[in-house]
């Protein structure tokens, strides 16, 4: 059986097809990924024995080096990554069986229509349920396009989000659709998900409760056990004393940048710990050359977040669940879609301390790290950490290999 797996978004976009696409391989398929042509990206497919195919620009360079997405520019760049999708992925997908999407709103609707093309069974999957359109919570705004104030019931929310989804991207889908030979379509989210989308999250950090009007396939997250050794610098900075607090934010182009880190490595050294800086795509580094700090790249979070005292880092759902998983504490300074929804969790899991904002300073990290580091939040972390599951990514393939979806 042959799948193509198809995202747009950064490394947590990318990282959970990691996961997938070798559970697909143990099971007997032959797997396909489109993904941005990023180096890193491509490196870390590469690793486990997959080419990626790239679409749309860098990911890495519209996070770090664009103006921030707004109302004015997020048309434009659904355009260029619909026009890249229908022109790349049709030749990619050819002879699959399925087609599993996900990422950003114009991806995942883009490669709904590479498959409607093809008459490709197709399957959607989020790595958060915030753009699922449940009654139960408000919908996230898009950049640019805010809620009225006087709207709260949930489901006229939902509406507007639909409307907006619209306005932002339906020109772009409908021109990418007319180079297939598609007619335009009505309702851009709804056609994007599907009728069964997948919920690729733990149960126990991000439960899904069933509503009459979505029907919803929670598999668990897409994750590995990563094998890769720390590098021996790191392993003797660990080994040299007592276990340091990891500051990184990932793919994210973090505000104020390096001043984040120095407010971060100064509250963490006033709580009397080391600190491990992770460079991340915001850039960050060492602030002085004490041997209290060490900075790193790349690097097994799986292995690394079992040695640390804490984790300060940006919400993502990828870096969230690897911490809960090794029962690491957690301070999330969220930057901006779903991490602030990931900090509330952490919190109210009792397994870390959500930041208020996404500008940390001394003060407002020296109180986050007392709630983190304190021995109640500890016992809480390794408590949870038991619960967090480790077969998502084995039940989605058997899940898509099986026609479920």
């Amino acid at each position: 059986m042959r799948v193509l797996l198809s995202t747009y978004g950064s490394r947590g976009d990318v990282e959970p097809l990691v996961g997938l696409a070798v559970r697909l391989r143990e099971l007997g398929a032959e797997v396909r990924v489109c993904a941005p042509p990023d180096e890193d990206f491509s490196e870390r497919l590469a690793g486990i024995g997959i080419s990626v195919v790239g679409i749309g620009q860098s990911a890495r360079a519209l996070t770090t080096a664009a103006p921030p997405p707004s109302k004015g520019n997020l048309p434009q760049r659904a355009a260029e990554l619909i026009a890249s999708q229908c022109e790349v992925m049709p030749a990619v997908a050819e002879g699959c069986d399925v087609l599993l999407a996900t990422g950003a709103m114009p991806a995942i609707a883009g490669a709904r229509s590479v498959a409607e093309k093809l008459g490709v069974r197709y399957v959607s999957a989020v790595f958060q349920q915030l753009t699922l359109p449940s009654p139960l919570r408000r919908p996230l705004a898009y950049p640019g396009r805010p809620f009225p104030p006087e709207v709260t019931d949930h489901r006229e929310l939902w509406r507007l989000d639909a409307e907006s989804i619209d306005a932002l991207f339906g020109e772009a889908l409908d021109a990418g659709r007319a180079t297939l030979g598609l007619p335009p379509v009505r309702g851009v989210r709804d056609y994007g998900f599907g009728a069964r989308p997948w919920l690729a999250t733990d149960p126990s950090l991000d439960p899904w409760r069933e509503i009459p009007d979505l029907d919803v396939v929670q598999t668990g997250a897409w994750t590995l056990p990563d094998e890769r050794p720390l590098p021996a610098e790191l392993v003797a900075f660990l080994d040299a004393g007592a276990p340091p607090v990891y500051v990184g934010f990932g793919s994210m182009a973090v505000r104020e940048g390096q001043d984040a880190a120095q407010a971060a490595v100064e509250a963490v050294r006033a709580q009397g710990r080391r600190v491990l800086v992770g460079r991340g795509w915001a850039g960050l580094d060492l602030v002085d050359d004490g041997e209290d700090c060490f900075a790193v790249g790349e690097v097994n979070h799986q292995r690394l977040f079992e040695r640390v005292a804490a984790v300060v880092h940006h919400g993502g759902a990828g870096t969230t669940t690897t911490a809960a998983r090794a029962g690491a504490p957690q301070v999330v300074v969220p930057q901006l879609a779903d991490q602030p929804y990931w900090a509330a969790r952490v919190a109210e899991l009792g397994v870390g301390a959500a930041h208020d904002g996404s500008v940390a300073t001394f003060g407002s990290l020296s109180a986050a790290l007392a709630t983190a580091l304190s021995p109640d939040t500890a016992a809480r972390a390794k408590a949870v950490a038991g619960a967090v599951r480790s077969d998502g990514a084995m039940r989605a393939a058997r899940l898509l290999l099986g026609g479920a979806g």
